[in-house]
């Protein structure tokens, strides 16, 4: 018997070790067993079902400040990827951005550049830049591909370590609430696959250098966390029992990103 559980281990560890990759910018190693076809195949379709289920806003005004800050911040990756010769990371995205109509202060970017803002966080950010703070967040999260990250965790320690297609055709209901969870999209945000503290810092300093890129003054990304810091106020754990950064330390990190990310900032 311990001879197959070594032998497990050994398979395990060699698929681990195969299926790495570099996140742009900080150049940190990470774990993704899935392709990116299968990723972004699984994305349109939850992107479409989603669409499909929930009420988009009728404000055309602020919908067409979402799809400008969006499209110039999708721009600002497009032309960071092709200057560093990652343009093939890409490869498939067909950006796209709705307003959705909900109290919800969120927003989140599936894999292929499949983004969504709620109507609730719109008082938060207050100005178009505040948006460009969180577009350039949730932007940076999908190119980073954290959640195939979070998805790859998962399917090592929740379904064994099958591949995406086969859990997708054994448990598709499983597979399907891991990659809602994984992407914070619907109740269970924050509850099964909450972004790290490393992955939430990571999606900060990238997206301080697209929204930049973009345009966008990245100082203003202080002004927006602290908005949320009160907006949010007696809703957020403890740092020690979050995976989150606390309020006060993400701030004080992106004071200590900001040369940096002021360098590609032209206005």
């Amino acid at each position: 018997m311990l001879k197959y559980h070594l032998i497990g281990f050994c398979l395990v560890s060699i698929l681990v070790l195969q299926s790495c990759s570099t996140v742009p910018i900080t150049g940190r190693s990470q774990l993704n067993l899935i392709p990116d076809n299968e990723m972004l195949s699984m994305s349109f379709q939850q992107y479409d079902q989603f669409l499909k289920s929930n009420k988009e806003s009728t404000n055309a005004k602020d919908f067409a400040l979402v799809k400008k800050v969006g499209e110039r911040v999708a721009d600002a990756v497009n032309r960071y990827f092709a200057e560093h010769n990652l343009s093939s990371q890409l490869n498939g995205y067909k950006w796209e951005f709705h307003l959705i109509d909900s109290k919800e202060a969120n927003a989140w970017c599936m894999p292929g550049g499949k983004v969504v803002v709620y109507t609730g966080i719109l008082p938060i950010t207050k100005t178009e830049a505040g948006l460009a703070v969180v577009l350039g967040h949730e932007i940076a999260h999908a190119v980073a591909k954290h959640g195939n990250e979070r998805m790859s965790q998962a399917l090592l320690t929740q379904l064994g370590g099958v591949a995406l297609a086969e859990a997708i055709k054994s448990k598709p209901a499983e597979t399907q609430n891991l990659f809602m969870a994984a992407f914070g999209i619907g109740t269970q945000v924050g509850v099964l696959l909450p972004y790290s503290r490393l992955q939430e810092s990571e999606a900060d300093h990238l997206g301080l250098i697209f929204m930049a890129m973009a345009g966008y003054d990245p100082n203003e990304a202080l002004d927006f966390w602290q908005r949320m810091a009160v907006a949010m106020k007696g809703q957020a754990p403890p740092e020690f029992l979050s995976d989150h950064p606390s309020d006060q330390t993400r701030i004080n990190d992106i004071k200590n990103e900001l040369p940096e990310a002021l360098k590609y900032y032209h206005h």
